[in-house]
């Protein structure tokens, strides 16, 4: 599993990776935000380890910048690894999306244990997405439904009538467990079946 570590202080990052590579894991390194921006674009690594007080970004505006990219790396998990304890700070890390926020000095069993169920969930995520099969015309129509376009609307863009459309989005919506076509989209793209 590839971890990517996104931490200015060199001493803390090189411990980081230490630690991390003695239990398994390939540490990459980036040393401020726009590095780390930039090495999760090119590396797509499964996992995200963060500072937040860095030099050119932030570990907020990387998660922000992430985020606007979605569903990209909707399912990457991203572990805010911050000496900013106050409660403010961790609120605000959670309300942008952060899976996990763990307070400086690290206790690596603790953060061991919670990258073992990050990836874990990642890999339910992945092993259900294997088990539904969408047809090209489902995932056809689901991805323009996901974009905001109404059935009559799909039709047209697809050369198909409505009532395909309908019976095209009824057998995801079936094959996905859901009872509406927004769920169906939202699980569908979450699971990387589409890309809206």
């Amino acid at each position: 599993m590839k971890i990517l570590c996104i931490e200015d202080d060199r001493e803390t990052a090189a411990l980081i990776a230490e630690e991390l590579s003695e239990r398994g894991f390939e540490v990459n390194l980036a040393h401020d935000g726009q590095e780390g921006f930039a090495a999760i674009l090119k590396e797509q690594p499964n996992l995200v380890l963060c500072d937040i007080s860095m030099p050119i970004l932030s570990g907020f505006e990387v998660l922000e910048r992430l985020t606007a990219i979605a569903p990209r790396f909707e399912n990457m998990p991203f572990v805010f690894l911050t000496a900013l304890t106050d409660r403010s700070s961790e609120l605000k890390g959670r309300r942008l999306g952060a899976d996990d926020y763990v307070a400086k000095p690290i206790d690596f069993d603790v953060l061991c244990e919670i990258i073992g169920a990050r990836l874990a969930r990642v890999a339910r995520i992945g092993a259900w997405a294997q088990l539904v099969e969408l047809s090209e015309r489902e995932i056809e129509a689901l991805t323009w439904s996901a974009r905001g376009k109404t059935s009559s609307e799909i039709a047209q863009i697809v050369g198909l009538s409505k009532r395909t459309i309908d019976f095209h989005i009824e057998n995801a919506r079936n094959k996905l467990g859901v009872s509406t076509r927004t769920e169906a989209a939202i699980k569908a793209a979450s699971a990387g079946l589409i890309e809206p």
